[in-house]
């Protein structure tokens, strides 16, 4: 039994799906689906329930996650004993786009040959992670209150809407929701992200109607596509920060008419700890940062 193999099975049951683990992991999805059927062999039982529409865990799947992730721990805490690597080391939050490059320049220009290590997972484990110490801070948008950390608020990232360009509305400098209600919502599911989908859905209901439910899951990557072909026209929301580095001449990025839709961002570090001279240079970089807002955004 391999670490690699433990974290490729935390990441899919996560997940809950092989192809957006394997996007987490930057692997592709053969070599995810490989080591988990080795571990499978090694300990003789099925750990996933593989059908054409789901993946969930066995009984057996069940069982070893919280073991798993408790191996995963203290291996991490061995070595951040033995050695405690210079830099920063962040965890990153979807869609920071324009954001996240910024900051980077402007902290490489503050603090040249400082390293920072990026690393991605979902909100919890990037909350837990902080709190223990393995990670300097994270990104983090909306979050509920988390043990041991603290957050410190940074910009508002506001959201436009992606819908097909051959659309209509695509025609538009902006976009109304109401002007949506007959389109099927294509979103992430809400375990994925409650925020997002809670702030979205809450503000469709205010403006009158309840969206039509478009496909669930899937990488943004993957829903542009499925928009952009237009089979079905349908939308989804992207952070303007990160719809500014997209380039697709079949997706229309629109922002909403007031009052736009917007998530805070903030930056998640441990209550009670000093703050390391690297790290306090990253958070004055972050809060200098100038927002973005919906009016800089070209479709």
């Amino acid at each position: 039994m391999e670490l690699r193999q433990l974290s490729y099975f935390v990441t899919v049951a996560d997940e809950l799906h092989f192809g957006r683990a394997a996007e987490r992991l930057h692997i592709v999805q053969s070599a995810v689906s490989q080591q988990i059927r080795r571990l499978e062999r090694e300990l003789g039982a099925d750990l996933f329930d593989r059908s054409p529409r789901h993946v969930r865990l066995t009984g057996a799947g069940e069982r070893l996650l919280p073991e798993a992730r408790a191996v995963l721990a203290a291996a991490e805490r061995a070595r951040a004993a033995v050695v405690r690597p210079a830099g920063l080391r962040l965890a990153t939050s979807t869609g920071l786009g324009e954001h996240l490059d910024r900051v980077l320049a402007d902290f490489a220009a503050r603090a040249p040959g400082v390293p920072v290590e990026l690393v991605s997972g979902p909100v919890h484990e990037r909350l837990e992670a902080v709190a223990d110490g393995r990670l300097d801070a994270a990104f983090v948008r909306a979050p509920e209150p988390f043990p041991g950390v603290r957050i410190v608020p940074l910009w508002d990232d506001p959201l436009v809407a992606a819908l097909p360009a051959a659309h209509p509305l695509a025609a538009r400098s902006d976009v109304a929701l109401g002007e949506l209600a007959g389109l099927p919502l294509a979103i992430t599911a809400r375990r994925a992200n409650p925020a997002l989908v809670d702030l979205v859905v809450g503000a469709c209901r205010d403006a009158g109607f309840t969206p039509v439910p478009g496909p669930v899951g899937g990488s943004l990557h993957d829903t542009l596509a499925t928009i952009g072909a237009g089979a079905v026209p349908q939308w989804t929301v992207v952070y303007a920060s990160h719809a500014r580095l997209l380039h697709s001449p079949r997706v229309a990025f629109l922002p909403f008419r007031a009052p736009g839709l917007a998530l805070t961002t903030g930056l998640a570090v441990r209550e009670g700890a000093p703050v390391a001279r690297d790290l306090a240079g990253f958070l004055a970089v972050c809060t200098a940062e100038t927002p973005l807002s919906c009016d800089d955004h070209e479709s």
